[in-house]
């Protein structure tokens, strides 16, 4: 008889394999949308990805505190994981592509208003559209850029994990966990 092999189960990040994961696109979101919508909106969504990514962060520090158990310079350790996952999150999936999606939504509002005679209303929806459009475009040379530009400073369960795909997007679109097989 063949016996049936299990693959091993990976572990499964929630903050990047599944639908958690957008939580980080919030205020990506949020600055499409400004033009639509309250400042306060805006800044609501820059709250939900600035929450997402300090969980990540905590997490990556409570498995870096799994990982080194009773070693000398755990603290620190932990702490390295903690601030390394907070500094590149709050980069690759806030600061980054939130100021970028703003500057392109900010362009495509004034070229509207010079080059064409639409409504303001047309002229806010179809920068919105423009800003959302863009979002898929932006993630991954972002993150790369980033990985380039900064160094890893700790291995194993911090942020980087192996510096981990932030976004984790192949062609479907949706998280590795949640993608089809």
């Amino acid at each position: 008889m063949d016996q049936i092999q299990e693959k091993p189960s990976k572990e499964v990040d929630i903050y990047r394999d599944t639908w958690v994961r957008f939580l980080g696109y919030a205020n990506e979101v949020g600055e499409a949308f400004r033009a639509l919508v309250p400042l306060s909106a805006v800044w609501a969504t820059y709250a939900v990805a600035t929450v997402y990514v300090s969980a990540d962060a905590v997490d990556k520090g409570k498995k870096a505190a799994v990982e080194h158990g009773d070693n000398p310079g755990k603290t620190t350790k932990v702490a390295v994981a903690v601030v390394d996952t907070f500094v590149w999150q709050a980069l690759a999936s806030v600061a980054i592509p939130g100021f970028t999606i703003n500057r392109v939504c900010a362009a495509s509002l004034y070229l509207l208003g010079r080059t064409t005679r639409l409504p303001l209303s047309v002229r806010k929806w179809t920068t919105t559209a423009i800003g959302l459009s863009t979002i898929p475009f932006i993630i991954h040379p972002i993150d790369r850029k980033l990985q380039i530009l900064t160094p890893p400073f700790t291995t194993g369960v911090s942020c980087m994990a192996g510096r981990y795909r932030l976004r984790p997007f192949a062609g479907s679109g949706l998280p590795a966990g949640l993608q089809p097989a």
